[in-house]
């Protein structure tokens, strides 16, 4: 499921990218360089605006919804039995350190005179 929902938002956000592409800006946008001008005439000028507005806040309200979904519902690794174990795990004992041995001065007879 989560593989399904995660395919469904990249193609979300593909054609959110081409719809918003798509749009008139100041400079006339992608349509009218990309032989999007005919795409107007279809529709009308006025309408087709309406289509792109109305598609890109569709597809917006969308991606969030899918966003949020996935990360609240499906993303991996969450759980509250996976945080133990990963609190858990993360605790290792460290032994404590060992001193070099010492080793004791031998008694030397000293030769006496």
């Amino acid at each position: 499921m989560y593989s399904f929902l995660l395919a469904i938002e990249i193609i979300v956000s593909i054609l959110l990218i081409i719809v918003i592409l798509m749009q008139n800006s100041k400079g006339g946008g992608l349509a009218g360089s990309l032989g999007g001008g005919n795409f107007g005439t279809v529709f009308g000028v006025r309408r087709t605006a309406d289509f792109l507005t109305r598609a890109t806040t569709i597809l917006a309200t969308t991606f969030i919804a899918l966003a949020l979904i996935i990360n609240i519902f499906y993303l991996p690794g969450k759980g509250a039995s996976s945080k133990e174990s990963v609190i858990q795990s993360g605790q290792t004992t460290v032994p404590p350190a060992q001193l070099p041995p010492q080793t004791q001065p031998s008694p030397t007879n000293s030769p006496q005179k």
